[in-house]
């Protein structure tokens, strides 16, 4: 009890000498807006310019991100550790988990802007910041700058990545409402973030096999017409690494980052049961149609899950590294 209480007049003491400093301590603690302003003051321009010019040669570019920040911060943390490719004391990463592969893209874009941050400011900027700049840079642009905000950094990246650790926490599409939210609510986040992140489904591609089994060959709410559509394009026999084609999330508007897809949901027009399964509640349900319904009401919240997803479990300060390679970790 004694401790508790000194910890607890250590903290106060804290936060009024803050006070008394004219501070306030940052809401996003322990990450910090503008983190490289004196290290690498160019470091987000440097990755907006990266961005800009890859999502106006591919717009799935900036889907890519989006997704692959999700992934990321789902397992170990928002520390890169998606990143890493096979070695001979690591011969299963994450990138290689059913969940990641082939589904998760964009390392390639990972690269290069990497590189041309590196080349800015060798040694300063984490992979892990990096995608999370990427991740809202790519918001903006698909956006049509509608959903624009300042993302936190000071992360760092992690060392460890197991093809395992994936397929503890990133549940599968067929997932219903309860799997779900346990998912979120395991990392921090809650139902509310469920609803506004899978708004993201209004962006990107998927792969056949992530819905043919549960949505087209057994009973579903799916709408008639998208069915019929699907199964033009979807082999009934689609398997990850197979016959397994792409189609994308939403056909009406495939290319901006827009509040389609909670429209979509009504209408019963989404691929997936997880993406059905958000009006099995009554809660999950007003949601949605607030999202659908109310102009800019879902932007406005997709910006601000977007930043808290992105906090989930972060290394800064001596935790984890900055790698030199974001395929790598540093042995030196």
């Amino acid at each position: 009890m004694a401790a508790g209480a000194a910890k607890l007049h250590a903290l106060v003491a804290c936060a009024l000498l803050l006070l008394a400093m004219g501070c306030q301590a940052s809401p996003y603690w322990p990450l910090e807006l503008g983190f490289y302003h004196d290290k690498c003051p160019q470091a987000e321009a440097v990755v907006k310019g990266v961005m800009a010019h890859a999502i106006s040669q591919n717009p799935g570019n900036g889907a890519a991100m989006i997704r692959m920040l999700f992934h990321d911060c789902f397992v170990e943390g928002c520390d890169a550790s998606i990143f890493l490719d096979p070695t001979p004391f690591s011969p299963t990463p994450e990138k290689l988990s059913p969940p990641n592969d082939p589904s998760v893209r964009g390392f390639e874009l990972i690269d290069a802007i990497k590189d041309a941050v590196e080349a800015a400011c060798p040694g300063v900027v984490s992979c892990a910041d990096i995608l999370a700049f990427a991740a809202r840079d790519a918001s903006c642009i698909l956006s049509k700058g509608t959903i624009a905000f300042d993302m936190p950094s000071g992360r760092r990246d992690g060392t460890f990545s197991n093809a395992s650790e994936p397929l503890k926490f990133l549940v599968p599409p067929t997932s219903n409402l309860s799997a779900l939210v346990k998912s979120f609510v395991v990392k921090g986040l809650d139902a509310e973030d469920l609803v506004i992140l899978s708004g993201a489904h209004t962006i990107g591609r998927s792969h056949c096999s992530s819905f043919v089994s549960d949505r087209l060959q057994a009973p579903s709410d799916i709408n008639g017409g998208l069915a019929w559509f699907l199964r033009s394009q979807c082999p009934a026999d689609a398997t990850p690494g197979g016959n397994d084609p792409v189609v994308m999330q939403d056909v009406v508007t495939p290319n901006e980052l827009d509040s389609q897809f909670y429209k979509n949901a009504l209408a019963h027009k989404v691929l997936f049961t997880s993406d059905a399964a958000l009006l099995t509640s009554e809660d999950t349900a007003r949601m949605v149609e607030a999202n659908a319904n109310i102009p800019g009401w879902w932007e406005e919240k997709f910006a601000k899950a977007m930043v808290k997803l992105a906090a989930v479990e972060v290394k800064t300060g001596g935790q984890g590294q900055i790698r030199k390679h974001c395929r790598a970790i540093n042995y030196y």
